[in-house]
């Protein structure tokens, strides 16, 4: 916290934005140490119930929009599951820790101090619906996107769909844990083809440059919203696609530009 807001001091900085899960709730419960730049983030409430996914279920219950969800052990075994069930880490990011659990005898054997949930299966396509509200929650964006390529958590390919459960869905959702900024909500359809919540990262998603590319400027939208400026009641979007891929360049040796701010040149 020092460090960054010596960086606030020394650039004249009015806004700070983290797009890293671990690092937000800790920013945000001593914002006002970034002062004057302000903390373009949820509340700390906001953030603890999305990051952690016991709590964040147990928030969405009323609406209607979440699978089963109970900590793995006694809770777990009390339920009479249709098998295969999901456990997960309650705290975590991406697919680290999750697993398919076939039966009985599996869930049973589920560790019971790893912090482990356990959700009903959903075998249905999954969505992530970036998502903006403003300063009184009122959401002004919904972009629901597929997942059609996953690495390591992150979509590589996918696009914009116009669905109005899905953004239903992620509206009611964002408005359940008080939202205000931006999240990323994910879905996915259950046994009765029904959306319903997955998880919900409270920063912005890696694959935000499809959703701005649909028409909802999200980083400049949260620049305002947290400024203090006018946004629009609904910002519209457009069905795109995009696919991400990496690409190696190779440059003759003499085109190499070399710079003197460069790791190699401190000696100097």
């Amino acid at each position: 916290m020092p460090a960054i807001a010596r960086m606030v001091e020394a650039d004249d900085l009015d806004l700070v934005i983290s797009t890293v899960d671990v690092e937000l709730i800790a920013l945000s419960e001593r914002r006002e140490e970034l002062a004057p730049a302000i903390l373009a983030a949820p509340s700390a409430d906001t953030l603890n119930t999305a990051l952690d996914k016991m709590a964040l279920a147990e928030r969405c219950a009323p609406t209607g929009r979440t699978p089963r969800t109970v900590l793995a052990g006694s809770d777990a075994a009390a339920v009479d599951w249709e098998f295969p069930v999901f456990a997960k880490p309650r705290q975590g990011a991406g697919s680290r820790g999750v697993r398919l659990v076939p039966d009985r005898a599996a869930l049973d054997a589920l560790p019971t101090d790893e912090g482990l949930i356990v959700q009903d299966f959903l075998p249905g396509e999954e969505y992530s619906v970036d998502v903006i509200a403003d300063a009184a929650g009122n959401v002004i964006a919904a972009v629901p996107r597929t997942r059609a390529r996953v690495d390591s958590g992150v979509a590589i390919a996918g696009r914009t769909v116009r669905d109005e459960e899905l953004e239903e869905t992620a509206a009611v959702i964002a408005r359940a844990i008080g939202l205000v900024g931006v999240a990323n909500v994910q879905l996915r359809r259950d046994r009765a083809g029904r959306a319903v919540l997955l998880e919900v990262n409270p920063r912005f998603p890696g694959a935000l440059p499809l959703t701005i590319a649909a028409g909802v400027d999200i980083p400049s939208l949260v620049t305002d919203l947290f400024l203090g400026r006018e946004l629009p009641v609904r910002v519209p979007f457009r069905e795109v696609a995009s696919v991400r891929f990496l690409e190696d360049v190779i440059v003759e040796v003499d085109d190499l530009l070399v710079s003197a701010h460069a790791g190699h040149q401190e000696e100097l």
